[in-house]
């Protein structure tokens, strides 16, 4: 078990304004999800949040947009905010999760402070379109290759609990490996009853059994990160995930959802004897 853990904060700088149909997504419009809505976060406020992300212990910050991918007026957006806080906390790494994207876009980012981009596959491409049917598994994959051929870091994950079989879990993580991901972020499917996509419940030695397997089959991840859907899928056991795998996790809320409290996950992890990483491997 690693001695330190890699915390992440994301930041949602525009939400809920996506037109794909992925099942599992509230920030789609189709479904009419009750989630905050809105195109641009100030920047004053994204300023606000990486501070005290940073202030309690975060080394990532993920800025994330509602849609399939970069278009012109995003990838400015992006960019204005990535050169904002590149200047005010640039102890920060800065990555950005905004869809599908092409190597020029990448470089662009890349240009203005960006130093990752998550991409998750989601899941196997067999099970994909059971999910979403507005964009295909192979446009998410393409741009995960686009991620490593830009040379930023590569963060690419999936969500556990969709109604995939075991044999579509086994298929994701290799398509995964394949990739070579620097950081492999786990999330668990969090159900809202706006969503068409019903829930398909783990348990949580199941679950923990997931992050297990995850390390086993990426072994050269430097992290294995639990990210959404883990106070609800892991209750008063959360503190047992790191002892499966995982050395990172995210803290404070997540895009649509909130997160437990960043207190009681610092005081989780002091009570573990673990530390918080002060610097990127």
């Amino acid at each position: 078990m690693d001695k330190e853990i890699f915390l992440c904060s994301i930041c949602n700088i525009n939400s809920g304004t996506c037109n794909e149909d992925c099942k599992f997504c509230s920030q789609s419009v189709r479904y009419k999800a009750d989630i905050e809505r809105y195109k641009q976060k100030d920047i004053a406020l994204i300023l606000k949040e990486a501070k005290a992300a940073f202030e309690s212990g975060a080394l990532g910050f993920c800025l994330v947009t509602a849609d399939k991918g970069l278009n012109d007026k995003t990838l400015d957006f992006v960019c204005s905010v990535a050169e904002i806080l590149t200047k005010e906390v640039p102890e920060l790494r800065l990555i950005a999760c905004n869809g599908t994207a092409t190597i020029k876009q990448l470089l662009t980012l890349k240009a203005a402070g960006i130093k990752a981009y998550n991409h998750n596959l989601e899941t196997s491409k067999e099970f994909y379109k059971e999910i979403c049917t507005t964009h295909s598994w192979e446009e998410r994959y393409e741009t995960c290759q686009n991620v490593n051929e830009a040379g930023l870091v590569l963060i690419s994950g999936g969500i556990f609990g969709l109604g995939e079989s075991v044999e579509d879990r086994i298929a994701m993580l290799e398509s995964l490996k394949s990739l070579n991901p620097t950081s492999v972020p786990i999330n668990f499917y969090h159900h809202n009853e706006a969503l068409q996509l019903k829930p398909n419940p783990l348990n949580v030695d199941e679950a923990l059994s997931l992050i297990k397997l995850t390390r086993e089959m990426i072994p050269n991840a430097q992290r294995i990160m639990v990210a959404g859907g883990r106070e609800l899928m892991f209750g008063e056991r959360q503190n047992e995930v790191f002892e499966y795998g995982a050395n990172s996790i995210v803290i404070g809320n997540y895009l649509t959802t909130s997160g437990r409290a960043v207190a009681k996950d610092l005081e989780m992890l002091k009570h573990l004897g673990l530390g918080i990483a002060k610097a990127v491997k």
